[in-house]
């Protein structure tokens, strides 16, 4: 009897065998050949005071984004603080945004945390960056591929209009008439960017991530008791709608916490 379940055991071993020693291939993730770029545009409070929530937004964010699935090969990320240790001109942001879309061909996710003003956002120590300004730059480093494009500033919606286009989305912080919250030396994070991060570990998609933040936003503001939202702003483009619910989200335990 045990001679018997010895052969049988042999058998099913050598019948099994081939299909365990083939290793399956790893499959490409969906955000495979992606452009990321996540830049802090600038680095001081209000009054021109240096601060660090700018600088910690962009250092979690591209933990968050590697952990949703982006492939650090095509990803950059600049400050434009010139204390830093190796600091970057607003010129040498751009290059390396536009040799990262060089190197990636498949879409584009650009984030933008700065300060705003009615008509332009800070961009380093160079001229602000107008709209007209913001579309060309998208325009050049993602063409025609699918673009997510997010800007966490005051008045970040005068954004939405030029870069409104039906292969993209757009999410911002505040409305073009209203201002965003979080800038100050007390604050880790903008209110906005905060919230991005807060919500991207359990997001299944940019769409869950844009509702998710928008209401995270909407509550901080009223547990501050802040007068006049901030009303984030979120343009989806007719071939984004059919898109973006097929790029899901990676999962990794334990990756793109905030703080970690």
């Amino acid at each position: 009897m045990g001679r018997a379940l010895v052969i049988v055991l042999a058998v099913w071993i050598a019948l099994v065998s081939p299909a365990a020693a083939q290793t399956p291939r790893s499959q490409p993730g969906r955000f495979e050949g992606w452009t990321s770029a996540i830049i802090a545009a600038d680095w001081r409070d209000g009054r021109g005071r240096p601060i660090q929530a700018f600088d910690n937004a962009r250092r979690d964010l591209v933990k968050g984004f590697l952990a949703a699935g982006f492939p650090r090969a095509t990803m950059v990320d600049y400050s434009l603080r010139p204390d830093a240790p190796d600091p970057a001109t607003a010129e040498g942001v751009l290059d390396g945004l536009y040799e990262a879309a060089a190197r990636g061909n498949a879409g584009c996710l650009l984030y933008f945390t700065s300060h705003g003003v009615p008509t332009a956002m800070v961009f380093g120590d160079a001229p602000r960056m107008t709209p007209d300004m913001m579309v060309n730059i998208v325009r050049r480093a993602c063409g025609a591929r699918p673009t997510v494009v997010i800007v966490s500033a005051c008045y970040s919606g005068i954004f939405v209009n030029g870069l409104s286009a039906p292969n993209r989305m757009v999410l911002t912080a505040a409305s073009r008439e209203r201002t965003s919250f979080g800038c100050g030396a007390d604050e880790t994070y903008p209110w906005f960017d905060g919230c991005v991060l807060e919500t991207l570990p359990t997001a299944t998609d940019f769409l869950a991530l844009a509702a998710g933040a928008r209401a995270c936003v909407t509550r901080k503001e009223q547990e501050h008791g802040v007068d006049l939202s901030s009303e984030p702003q979120l343009f989806v483009g007719s071939e984004m709608q059919l898109r973006l619910p097929t790029l899901r989200f990676s999962r990794s335990t334990g990756a793109g916490r905030p703080g970690s």
